[in-house]
């Protein structure tokens, strides 16, 4: 395949840390993070959804722990769940040190509503004593009083200088395993904060659009933040905060960093948006097969076109591919060539079963690479 260097991504150079056995930064794989909308203090109920989140791929978990019951059952779920899982803190700082003893692999606090410099100087020491890294969270709703009275309303300025006080507090108490975030709900203003500081500081960055809205224009909201970010090499971990299941968040994730390039996990789907000319109902079969395929996890693309005029050419780039033909016969295409035809009843289940023994092929061919 030929260079195309118009693809290319220069990502920022930021230092990294760890986040309980996930390294983030410092060249590691952007990852992709949710967090649980059950009470935490429902350890079942949230093991139960952590794991959906990991069957979705979270790479790491967020959940809030807002009260005492929280952190004493978050001992129990940290030692269910495969991933890290980060402790949300507001407000009251002694959960953060209950957290940590109970396994956290990152503190998240906001400096805007945990306290003093003091309090934040103990959340530093027991996130060292048990090996915890922490995010700073700078949110454009809640921000420092003085920095309010300074700027008059949030801005750029105004979140990078609160997001450097507090790296400057975790700096003095000799403490560098930590990440920081920016976020807004506005996209300008997320933006525009991410990229000053990522000129500022060498620290990872995660990145967020936070309350985005719901499934739809929460997606198209966080594509356009995180998409604009990551395109000019800026995040080292990120989160789609949407006002859906966590699954939703995960899936969507993926799929910015599936479209940029940057990370592949499971099918990409390439897809027409149907018209007259279509062979097939191509909407219900994208539905259908989007929906049969989410146990795929590894990388491999999909092109599913209902005619003809542009179907053979997006076949010619995917692993597999089927256009739809007339009388209800449509051509299946392997490795960008034509293969066979499948007839309309049987096309679902057909593909279904290629994609599988595709992934099955490229594990093997993986599998069979690094053992020599």
């Amino acid at each position: 395949m030929s260079v195309r260097p118009w693809r290319d991504i220069t990502r920022r150079q930021s230092r990294q840390i760890m986040v309980g056995n996930v390294p983030v930064g410092g060249g590691a794989p952007i990852t992709v993070q949710t967090m649980t909308n059950t009470p935490t203090s429902d350890a079942k109920a949230t093991i139960d959804q952590i794991r959906r989140c990991e069957e979705a791929g979270a790479d790491i978990i967020r959940v809030s722990c807002p009260d005492e019951e929280s952190t004493r059952a978050l001992r129990e779920i940290t030692r269910a769940a495969n991933v890290p899982i980060v402790a949300d803190i507001h407000f009251h700082y002694k959960r953060a040190l209950e957290a940590a003893d109970a396994g956290a692999a990152c503190l998240r606090i906001n400096p805007g509503n945990i306290g003093s410099a003091a309090r934040v100087q103990e959340v530093v020491n027991a996130a060292k004593a048990n090996g915890c890294a922490i995010r700073i969270g700078v949110n454009a709703g809640s921000l420092e009083r003085d920095l309010l009275e300074k700027y008059g309303e949030p801005c750029p300025e105004a979140l990078v200088e609160s997001a450097l006080d507090h790296i400057k507090l975790l700096e003095d108490a000799d403490f560098r395993e930590y990440k920081v975030a920016v976020k807004a709900s506005d996209v300008f203003l997320a933006v525009a904060a991410y990229q000053q500081l990522a000129e500022a500081v060498d620290c990872p960055l995660h990145l967020g659009i936070t309350e985005a809205g719901g499934l739809i224009g929460g997606t198209v909201k966080s594509s356009i933040g995180l998409g604009s970010l990551l395109w000019f090499g800026i995040g080292d971990t990120l989160r789609v905060s949407l006002s859906a299941e966590p699954e939703e968040e995960v899936r969507v994730g993926f799929e910015i960093l599936k479209a940029l390039g940057i990370r592949n996990r499971g099918v990409r789907v390439v897809s027409c948006p149907s018209c007259a000319r279509q062979g097939f109902d191509v909407i219900r079969t994208v539905e259908a097969l989007e929906a049969r395929l989410t146990h795929i996890r590894t990388p491999m693309s999909l092109s599913v076109l209902g005619c003809v005029v542009n179907g053979p050419g997006e076949a010619r780039e995917t692993d597999i591919g089927i256009t739809g033909g007339g009388n209800g016969k449509h051509m299946v295409y392997l490795s960008g060539v034509t293969d066979h035809h499948v007839q309309d009843a049987d096309m679902i289940e057909h593909i279904v079963k290629l994609v599988e023994a595709k992934a099955a092929e490229i594990e093997a061919a993986t599998q069979a690479q690094a053992a020599e």
